[in-house]
């Protein structure tokens, strides 16, 4: 799974990336000129993850992860052209927004004024800006081509439909294909079609109160949209992180939080494509493994590896939370809540399975 962190330059994305791929992407108080992406792995923390490795104790313990690229903060100025860099994302499974509602003198923003609801309409106008960008070149490529076949006929129908939506100024998640159109232009990829996460990036004193610039009208036009919402503080998450780790909880509770925000953005970012995860367990290793919802238990066990997927014959569940409740396997047995199922079930968020297959 990939997911793109997109938003104006110094709204706080450089800073998020790092504390969610531990990593050290360097971040500045002014504006930098950069176009290189930053990329790295993001894991998703995961309590019943660290439940799973306290009583099996493994040698190893694999949490989920996520594929995240950081870019360059767009640009909105109408004489600087589009965003050539954007296209380093195409192929993301979502997107994360990073909006700025932070107060702080040393860091100008880059309209001058604090204003989240301005903000986003301006970064998804640069977004459509982009769609619409691709689409015209496609359309250009199509028309002066010297025969249009008939799976081109298809795409030009299609992208025509999308072009018309864009000229509306209305994204593509919005435009009903049919079947077949949809069909001739599934290997491209589309911003306005991806889900988007809003992440508001507050100071400590707009978290404290719940409140920041412009809240009603940005809280409305995300929900419009349809896009998710979390609201943190880059800020305050960087000061726990920096902190022992015997210390962070402490620090937390005297802030009234209860869990450390990139620890929510990691697992909305997953929730946002429909992914869950199933687990594994022994003494050798504890794993979070990232599937499609509803994924059946036979392709499921291919996730592990392509021999249990060709031999499968029963998987051994037992729900996470009866595994919680009765405290060890052999409880979970005699309570006749582990079971065992067929090639067709639908595994569900946060089974334990094991994998009965022959080759």
């Amino acid at each position: 799974m990939k997911i793109g962190l997109i938003g104006l330059p110094l709204v706080g994305k450089t800073t998020l990336y790092n504390l969610l791929t531990n990593s050290e992407a360097p971040t500045s108080k002014f504006l930098t000129g950069k176009t290189e992406p930053n990329l790295g792995m993001a894991r998703v923390p995961d309590l019943r993850i660290d439940w799973l490795s306290r009583l099996f104790k493994p040698k190893k313990t694999i949490y989920a992860q996520i594929e995240t690229t950081d870019l360059p903060g767009l640009s909105h100025d109408s004489d600087s052209g589009s965003n050539a860099f954007l296209h380093n994302i195409r192929q993301v499974d979502a997107l994360v927004h990073v909006i700025r509602a932070f107060e702080a003198e040393e860091i100008e923003h880059v309209d001058g004024k604090i204003d989240p609801y301005r903000d986003f309409n301006n970064v998804n106008a640069e977004l459509l800006l982009a769609d619409m960008d691709f689409v015209e070149k496609r359309l250009q490529r199509i028309q002066t081509g010297k025969k249009i076949t008939a799976e081109q006929k298809l795409e030009q129908e299609a992208l025509l439909k999308y072009q018309e939506a864009l000229e509306a100024e209305k994204p593509l998640s919005e435009v009903v294909l049919t079947e077949e159109e949809a069909e001739s232009i599934k290997h491209y990829a589309f911003f306005t079609n991806l889900p988007q996460l809003i992440v508001l990036n507050v100071d400590e004193s707009q978290f404290k109160l719940g409140k920041y610039p412009n809240q009603d009208q940005l809280e409305k036009a995300v929900d419009q949209k349809g896009y998710g919402f979390l609201t943190l503080c880059a800020e305050m998450e960087n000061e726990i992180a920096r902190l022992p780790e015997e210390d962070q909880a402490l620090f937390m509770e005297d802030l009234g939080i209860e869990e450390a925000g990139t620890y929510r953005l990691a697992r909305s970012m997953y929730e946002l494509v429909g992914l869950i995860s199933f687990f594994t367990v022994g003494e050798d290793e504890v794993r979070a493994w990232t599937i499609d919802k509803d994924l059946e238990a036979k392709k499921a066990a291919g996730k592990i590896h392509s021999d249990l997927e060709r031999g499968f014959i029963r998987a051994e569940v037992v729900a996470y939370h009866d595994l919680f409740q009765q405290g060890t396997m052999n409880r979970c047995k005699e309570k006749g809540l582990l079971r065992l199922e067929g090639k067709e079930y639908r595994v569900k968020d946060g089974d334990i399975l094991n994998i009965r297959f022959n080759v």
